[in-house]
């Protein structure tokens, strides 16, 4: 494993166990180059919503994490979740990334 990748994980383990002591919903997220996943999943492991760039035809760019945000926060009010701790997996908060949590937020998420 390269020290990037490294970096970013301890990152991310930082991250979780801070918001595992908190016991609240989080909104998880992954990023590769091609797609985004987004998931919200309760303080006891169980996936609530979900959303990815997986259907359509131009993936790898902000809008389509745009709409990826917009469907999980549309998800994650049908499932009665409304607050959220976000999760952002050890990525820098930046384009993508941004992009998934300013829409979430705009569409009804509280972070």
């Amino acid at each position: 494993m390269n020290e990037k990748k490294k970096s970013r994980l301890r990152r991310a383990k930082r991250t979780r166990a801070k918001i595992s002591e908190l016991r609240v919903n989080r909104l998880c997220i992954y990023r590769s180059p091609r797609h985004i996943y987004a998931q919200v999943i309760s303080p006891d492991h169980k996936v609530l919503a979900t959303a990815t760039s997986l259907g359509e035809k131009k993936t790898g760019n902000v809008e389509s994490a745009i709409q990826v945000g917009k469907e999980i926060a549309e998800k994650a009010k049908a499932a009665g979740v409304t607050s959220v701790a976000f999760d952002r997996s050890g990525y820098q908060y930046h384009g993508r990334v941004k992009a998934l949590a300013d829409a979430a937020r705009e569409n009804g998420l509280e972070f």
